[in-house]
C-alpha cells in the first residue's frame, strides 16, 4: 500500500485545534504529520508535539489490552482480561453503587484528553441518562470565562487571523512560542507586513518573551493592578476614546473617578514593575489604535482571576480598539459555534437536581468532606476518561489518598498507564484520535474540523463512545446516541445545528463559523440586556462565591506569600508536554529533562544553591523536591517549575501539585494553580 496523506483535525487542549495531514503507512500505521496550509489559521503550521505523533500513537508503551488490579491498589500488580469481562465488571460496580446508595454514589470524571465532541461527551449522555453524579469542570477555564462574561456577555472576539493587521499585539499572561505556535504564524505576519510590536506580559521570561519587542515581568497575580495603571494612564493623558465609551459603555464616570488613584507609582508597589516601565506600555498601548490584545489562561489561574482577566478585557474598550481592524481583543472564540450538543451530551436526559461535584475538589469528594458531598452519599464507583487527576488536580496528596480508599471502585480508560490508572482497579484500552471518527471546534480560531478515522485501533483500543454504549447496556441506560455511531451522530449533529452533514463536512474539511466584523467586534453591541460592556459587573449572577472588587482592582493573591511561605510559585506549562499529554514520549522527556525550579540567582545564592542541586519546596500541603535552576528571567521572590510532570518522575514520587490550593476561585470555582505560597531550602 503506498503512503497517502489523509485530513483530521488535533484533539489536544490546545485552543489552535490544527487542521492536519497525516501520512497513512499502512491500515495500522502513520507516518509524518503535518499542518493543513489551506487552513487559514493552521497555515502549515503545527507544533513539534503533535509533528512527531508517530511517537506516541505507535509507542511500546500503549495500553494494549484490559488489566485487572490483582494486588494492593498501586501495586502494579495486574492481569490481562477480555473485554467483556472488564465492562461486566465496571457495570456490577456501578449497578452495585446504585442499589447501595443511590445513583449519585457513581461520579463519571472526565476531561480534555480529547476535545472531540462526541467522544468527549459520550460520558456525559451516560451521565444524564442513569442520574449519576454531575460535574462541574472547573480545571482549566471558568475563572478566566467568568472574567471575560462579566464584562463583554458573551465568550467571543476579534478573529485571531486580524493579528496579521495589527500594529501592536499584546500576549499577556500566555507562552504561544510553546502552548499555541500558530498565534506567533500571525504575529510574523504582522511583524514582517506592517512592523507591528509584540508585547509579552508575564512572570517570567518565556519562550515567547524571548522574542518580544517588550516583556513586562510583574509579580504573580498582579495583573489587575497593572491593567487599572495602564487605564489611568489612558484616562490621564487623553488615549481614552469618549466618544466610543459613550456609545458601548456602562459605568465609565465611576470608572474613571475610581482610577483616579491607581497611578503608576501605586502599581508600581504591587507589581514589581517600574513606573517607566508601566508610563512606556500605556502610552505604547495608548497610542497605538490597532491593538490586538491576546489573553492567555496564565493570569486567570489564581484566586484573584476572575477580576485578573475582567481588569485586563476593560483596556480595548478604554481605547476604542474595537473599531478597528486588526484591534480589539480575544480570550476565547468557543461562543460562536452553535453545535447542538443534545445528542452526544444526552442533554435531554439531564436533572439540574442532581448533585454536581467540583472537578477540581476531587480530592475533598473523594475523602468525603461534608462540605462537597452535601447530604448525598460517598462515591463509590467512577469511571475515568479523558484525563489524569491523580497528577493535574490540586492538593493531589488528597487526590491520592481518596482513589486508595478499599471502598471505592475505579475503571480508568486511558492510552498509556498513568498515575491514575496505577491506582484504578480496572484500566481498559483507549485510542488516540488517529483511530476513531469526531468533530472538534477551536477555542483560539474559528473553525469546525471533522476528524475521520485514518488507521485501524492499535491492539485491543477502543474508543469511549463504544465503551459508553457498551455500559449503557449493562447498566440499563436508554437513549438514541447510545445505538448510534460515532459518525452517524456527527451527522445528525451536523444536521441539527443546520450545518450540512458528515458527508459534506468530510468533502469541506472545516467550517469557518467566524461572524462578521461588526458581531466579532461587538460593534452591534456587547451581550448584556443594555448593549454595553460593564466596567461594573454583575459578579453575584456568574456564580456563587463572593469577594469580587466591584470594579477593575487589585484584588489580593489567595495565597499571597508570608513570612513563613516567602516564595510564590507557579506551575506553568512545559514546551514539550500539554498537560499530562505527551509526558510518556521519550522525544520529550529528553527535551525536558527532569523537574525544575527556576529561581532567581539571588535568591539561589542566598540558599546556597547551584545548578543541578536539589531543593525542596513545601506549605502546608506537603513538600517536593525538584532541582534548581538559577534563572535571571524570574523576580526575585518567585519560582517556577514548568510541566505538569508525573508523580514518579519527582525525586521523592510527589508531584507538583501537592503544593497547589484546591480553594475555588470566584465567582464561580476554578483551580488557582499558579497562587502558591511556599517555603523554600536545600533538600
Amino acid at each position: 500500500m503506498s503512503a497517502q496523506f489523509l485530513p483530521t483535525a488535533c484533539p489536544h487542549d490546545c485552543p489552535s485545534t490544527c487542521a492536519l495531514e497525516v501520512e497513512r503507512l499502512a491500515p495500522d500505521r502513520i507516518g509524518k504529520v503535518r499542518g493543513a496550509a489551506e487552513n487559514s489559521y493552521t497555515a502549515g503550521v503545527i507544533c513539534a508535539k503533535v509533528s512527531r505523533y508517530a511517537e506516541r500513537v505507535h509507542s511500546p508503551d500503549r495500553l494494549k489490552t484490559p488489566l485487572l488490579r490483582t494486588g494492593p491498589k498501586g501495586s502494579g500488580q495486574w492481569k490481562p482480561i477480555g473485554w467483556d469481562e472488564a465492562l461486566d465488571r465496571i457495570a456490577d460496580a456501578f449497578l452495585t453503587a446504585e442499589r447501595t446508595h443511590g445513583p449519585e454514589a457513581v461520579w463519571p470524571y472526565f476531561y480534555a484528553g480529547t476535545m472531540g465532541l462526541v467522544q468527549r461527551g459520550s460520558i456525559q449522555r451516560l451521565r444524564h441518562a442513569k442520574g449519576y453524579s454531575r460535574q462541574t469542570s472547573t480545571v482549566c477555564d471558568t475563572p478566566a470565562n467568568m472574567g471575560w462574561l462579566a464584562g463583554h456577555g458573551d465568550i467571543r472576539g476579534a478573529d485571531p487571523r486580524e493579528m496579521a493587521e495589527s500594529d501592536l499585539i499584546v500576549n499577556w499572561g500566555g507562552n504561544p512560542v510553546a502552548t499555541q505556535v500558530n498565534v506567533m504564524t500571525h504575529v510574523s505576519r504582522a511583524r514582517k507586513g506592517r512592523g507591528a510590536k509584540l508585547v509579552t506580559i508575564d512572570p517570567y521570561r518565556t519562550g515567547t518573551a524571548e522574542v518580544s519587542d517588550l516583556h513586562l515581568m510583574l509579580r504573580p497575580g498582579t495583573d489587575g493592578a497593572l491593567a487599572c495603571a495602564v487605564m489611568h494612564v489612558l484616562f490621564r493623558d487623553g488615549h481614552a476614546d469618549r466618544s466610543y465609551l459613550s456609545r458601548f459603555a456602562a459605568g465609565t464616570d465611576r470608572l474613571e473617578a475610581h482610577l483616579a488613584a491607581r497611578t503608576p507609582e501605586w502599581a508600581s508597589s504591587i507589581t514589581g514593575l517600574t513606573v517607566a516601565e508601566i508610563e512606556e506600555f500605556a502610552r505604547l498601548y495608548g497610542t497605538t489604535k490597532r491593538s490586538y490584545l491576546r489573553i492567555g489562561y496564565g493570569l486567570s489561574r489564581a484566586h484573584n482571576g476572575a477580576a485578573q482577566v475582567h481588569a485586563v478585557s476593560c483596556l480595548p474598550v478604554v481605547t476604542g480598539a474595537w473599531q478597528h481592524k486588526g484591534g480589539g481583543a480575544l480570550y476565547c472564540s468557543s461562543g460562536i459555534y452553535k453545535l447542538d450538543k443534545t445528542l452526544s451530551e444526552g442533554l435531554d436526559r439531564l436533572d439540574p437536581s442532581v448533585r454536581s461535584f467540583d472537578q477540581s475538589r476531587i480530592g475533598a469528594v473523594l475523602t468525603g468532606d461534608p462540605r462537597d458531598l452535601t447530604s448525598g452519599p460517598p462515591v463509590t464507583a467512577m469511571l475515568i476518561q479523558n484525563t489524569n487527576p491523580v497528577t493535574i488536580c490540586p492538593d493531589s496528596n488528597r487526590v491520592r489518598q481518596g482513589f486508595l480508599r478499599e471502598d471505592l471502585f475505579v475503571a480508568v480508560h486511558e492510552q498509556f498507564m498513568t498515575d491514575t490508572a496505577r491506582l484504578a482497579d480496572l484500566v481498559i484500552p483507549a485510542t488516540t484520535f488517529l483511530e476513531h471518527d469526531d468533530i472538534y471546534r477551536g477555542g483560539g480560531q474559528m473553525h469546525i474540523l471533522i476528524g475521520r478515522k485514518v488507521i485501524e485501533p492499535q491492539f485491543e483500543a477502543r474508543e469511549n463512545h463504544w465503551v459508553i454504549s457498551e455500559l449503557a447496556r449493562r447498566v440499563g441506560a436508554e437513549h438514541p446516541g447510545f445505538g448510534m455511531t460515532a459518525l452517524e451522530i456527527v451527522d445528525a449533529m451536523l444536521k441539527t445545528s443546520g450545518l450540512g452533514d458528515a458527508a459534506t463536512l468530510t468533502g469541506r474539511r472545516w467550517i469557518d463559523a467566524q461572524p462578521d466584523f461588526e458581531t466579532s467586534h461587538f460593534l452591534n453591541g456587547f451581550a448584556h440586556p443594555d448593549e454595553r460592556f460593564r466596567f461594573a459587573p454583575d459578579w453575584a449572577a456568574l456564580g456563587p462565591y463572593g469577594g469580587m472588587p466591584e470594579l477593575p482592582d487589585h484584588m489580593p493573591p489567595g495565597r499571597d506569600a508570608d513570612t513563613e511561605h516567602p516564595f510564590r510559585l507557579v506551575t506553568a506549562p512545559a514546551r514539550q508536554f500539554l498537560n499530562t499529554s505527551f509526558t510518556e514520549t521519550l522525544t520529550a522527556q529528553r527535551r525536558e529533562g527532569w523537574p525544575t525550579a527556576l529561581i532567581h540567582p539571588d535568591d539561589a545564592a542566598g540558599l546556597d544553591l547551584a545548578d543541578g542541586d536539589a531543593v525542596r519546596l513545601g506549605n502546608p500541603q506537603g513538600s517536593v523536591v525538584v532541582h534548581a535552576k538559577p534563572f535571571a528571567g524570574v523576580p526575585r521572590g518567585v519560582v517556577i517549575v514548568e510541566g505538569i510532570w508525573p508523580n514518579s518522575a519527582f525525586v521523592e514520587g510527589m508531584g507538583i501539585n501537592s503544593l497547589t490550593s484546591p480553594e475555588p476561585i470566584p465567582p464561580a470555582g476554578g483551580a488557582a494553580f499558579h497562587d502558591t505560597a511556599v517555603w523554600m531550602r536545600a533538600a
